[in-house]
């Protein structure tokens, strides 16, 4: 069976832009989600169990079943080892670039990173809406890093006019891409964005919870989750690999997050394929078909501004229709691209 991976994202952003203050109230909004922080710098994590944490190699425990740690660069990997640990019992880990080294740095070592238990979990990059243009000009890599980046996040929305945040969105997009961007008001973006969020056992999805009382929802239109939309979709009838790859590789503007399991039917009839994606990053992970389970393909997509009919439509073209619309001998070599290879496998590299 394939074994339960820890998304490691990555959060990055220049001082000021609300990079702690996204990290706080992610950490804050954790409900039973057991989250690993790995920084460098605590600066101001408003967390009281931090500031015993002392010096780089300190590991502390939150309190509400997260830990952190204090790290340096060359000691990232170590740290990742550590947190990915099945006593650790982390649900998502993320790293915080200030300090570390350049995002695109982090971002390799951990696409690098032999750890199985762990598995790219995206790159985030907080940017400071009002004084964005300032920040370009001090910090000329800001063009470098938000094009690789898998989602920014433009903090501070609530302190531009509309035409000034409109300006903003235009030159992000056009130097990050196909990166889903979504607006924040004091780092307020849902969780579940960015990792599935594991709910309690008595807590109803969707009630109020003692943190939005404490904390509250910075005004009547501030719900986070209306950034984004969770799309389902499931098919009956096996996929054809190949149309399958052809609707990932031109996956819509806005598209964040694709995470499910895949039916391929005589393609590879013994096997199931869980698929995970972030941003650009895309990995299948074979397993046999649990005993007695439906033979079903079923995915969630989540992303913002995106076409839930259109995308529906686009699944819909990817199934086959009966014997005679068979999948071709050489179908499945696009989707093997993208499985992790195993110890025993030679480096072909």
């Amino acid at each position: 069976m394939t074994t339960q991976q820890i998304p490691v994202v990555v959060l990055a952003g220049f001082l000021g832009a609300g990079k702690t203050t996204l990290l706080n109230h992610v950490l804050r909004s954790a409900r039973g989600t057991r989250i690993g922080v790995m920084v460098n710098d605590f600066g101001d994590i408003g967390i009281d169990a931090m500031t015993v944490a002392g010096q780089v190699g300190s590991t502390v425990s939150l309190g509400n079943g997260c830990l952190c740690c204090a790290v340096d660069a060359s000691e990232l990997d170590e740290y990742l080892e550590v947190l990915a640990r099945p006593a650790s019992r982390l649900d998502v880990i993320v790293i915080e670039a200030s300090g570390l080294a350049e995002p695109q740095e982090l971002v390799r070592m951990v696409l690098a990173s032999e750890n199985e238990r762990i598995v790219y979990g995206g790159l985030v990059q907080v940017v400071d809406a009002a004084e964005f243009s300032a920040t370009r000009q001090r910090h000329p890599e800001t063009d470098r890093h938000l094009p690789i980046a898998d989602l920014v996040v433009v903090n501070k929305a609530d302190r531009v006019s509309e035409d000034e945040l409109r300006d903003v969105h235009e030159t992000v997009r056009g130097l990050a891409g196909k990166a889903v961007v979504v607006d924040a008001r004091h780092g307020r973006i849902d969780p579940e964005l960015l990792f599935d969020r594991v709910v309690p056992e008595g807590e109803i999805e969707g009630q109020m919870s003692i943190e939005d009382i404490l904390y509250g929802e910075d005004g009547p239109h501030a719900h986070p989750h209306a950034e984004y939309e969770t799309v389902s979709l499931a098919a009956a009838a096996p996929l054809d690999p190949r149309r399958l790859m052809a609707f990932l590789d031109s996956r819509p503007e806005g598209l964040y997050r694709i995470k499910g399991f895949v039916d391929f039917g005589a393609a590879d009839p013994a096997n199931r394929y869980t698929v995970h994606a972030v941003g650009r990053f895309l990995r299948f992970y074979p397993e046999p078909w649990p005993e007695g389970e439906e033979r079903l393909t079923q995915l969630v997509l989540i992303g913002s501004g995106v076409d839930a009919a259109g995308l529906r439509k686009e699944l819909a073209s990817c199934e086959l229709n009966g014997p005679q619309d068979a999948p071709d001998e050489h179908g499945m070599w696009g989707v093997l691209r993208y499985v992790q290879r195993t110890e025993e496998e030679p480096d072909e590299s």
